[in-house]
């Protein structure tokens, strides 16, 4: 599971299963991942779709990769604002089928999606008598900006969708407006940690400060580099991977850092775990996030936390996280996830004076994040699923 999203999918199924709950898992894959684990389901109970793994590789259903909820993804990736109107007739018919067929086959009491988005509104068509729930992650708010085009259809084809889980209360209040929902229908569900990974017991020396995250402008690394190349003695470690170009400048400008960055790549959660107990700090600069529950996983290993102050860290994370939480001010904006070019440097000074006062505090004691698990979590989500 590379992203936030991949994550919730799996801690879920994981919290379910323990409910007792019979499940299926439909997801969209590269097709060199077509054997795809999910939580400990059975290989037989995950029905993956297969994309291209590389532009042109045709090794796919889809003969194009799959089309991320971010711009930069993890692993090579379709950009939802470059898709023509033949790539996104394919997709759509391409769920519809797969959709179909997985339905047919599993009967399905609820149907749980996540994100806003285009595969949520079809399977509501394939299945117009099966609640459907869906899981909000944010992106798909960034999506609408970024795709005028596809605003109305898929507002209009969500509107279909039974129930909404959302992350925090900023982001209820923003999809009921931006996707026109009946109140009623929206709701709060949080995100989690997974508590038995993410401890501090087992800790020994701590030095540095990490990053754990796509390789991308919007999550504000380029800042943060240059925040970290301004200071003595500060050491930077960073965990994630990206595809494109920015990813490829990011990871020339920490080659070009190697004495006070190290990047160890894309971590599983086991070996994220451990290098956040091996750091005094993280440190999360980004422009736009859902409600980013590595800094709830970094504050249980006993990190200090340094996160630009997003609407959904100020709303759902601030008062859990305490004196554990530094909060940045985030530059003026001129988009969804851009700053204004001219308020950068500023920006990455005040991300400097954190790390500083974090670095100086030391360790963060131990924070009361009972509200923050999986298994907290999923009770709210499943109060959504039974009638």
């Amino acid at each position: 599971m590379l992203t936030g999203s991949g994550v919730t999918l799996d801690a879920l199924v994981r919290e379910a299963a323990k409910a007792g709950w019979d499940q299926h898992v439909v997801c969209g894959v590269p097709a060199d991942d077509g054997n795809p684990r999910v939580g400990d389901l059975d290989a037989s109970r995950v029905h993956p779709l297969t994309f291209a793994s590389a532009v042109g590789a045709g090794d796919g259903v889809l003969p194009f990769p799959v089309p991320g909820m971010s711009d930069v993804m993890p692993y090579p990736s379709t950009i939802w604002s470059s898709m023509d109107p033949s790539q996104l007739r394919l997709y759509r018919e391409a769920w519809r089928a797969h959709l179909s067929e997985v339905v047919a086959a599993a009967e399905p009491d609820v149907i749980h999606a996540h994100h806003g988005w285009i595969v949520a509104a079809v399977a509501k068509e394939v299945a117009p008598s099966v609640p459907v729930v869906v899981h909000t992650h944010g992106t798909a708010l960034r999506q609408l900006e970024l795709c005028p085009h596809l605003r109305d259809d898929v507002t209009e084809a969500c509107r279909r969708v039974d129930v909404w889980a959302t992350l925090h209360p900023g982001q209820q209040e923003e999809y009921g407006r931006v996707y026109g929902l009946d109140a009623a229908s929206v709701h709060v569900v949080g995100a989690g940690y997974r508590e038995e990974l993410f401890r501090s017991q087992g800790a020994g020396a701590r030095a540095g400060v990490a990053y754990a995250g796509k390789l991308s402008r919007a999550k504000g690394l380029f800042e943060l580099l240059d925040a970290v190349e301004a200071r003595e003695g500060v050491h930077l470690h960073v965990a994630g991977d990206g595809s494109g170009a920015e990813a490829d400048a990011l990871r020339a400008r920490m080659a070009s850092l190697s004495e006070r960055v190290t990047w160890h790549g894309r971590l599983d959660q086991e070996d994220l775990a451990e290098l956040l107990r091996r750091c005094v700090a993280f440190v999360l600069p980004s422009y736009f996030e859902g409600l980013p529950l590595v800094l709830v996983e970094a504050a249980a290993c006993g990190c200090r936390v340094v996160s630009s102050a997003l609407p959904g860290v100020v709303d759902a994370l601030a008062e859990g996280l305490g004196d554990a939480l530094q909060l940045v001010p985030l530059p003026p904006m001129t988009g969804i996830d851009t700053p204004d070019s001219g308020a950068k440097v500023a920006y990455a000074e005040r991300l400097g004076e954190a790390l500083d006062r974090a670095l100086e505090a030391g360790p963060a004691e131990e924070v009361d994040l009972e509200v923050f698990t999986w298994r907290a979590v999923f009770r709210r989500v499943q109060a959504l699923w039974l009638p």
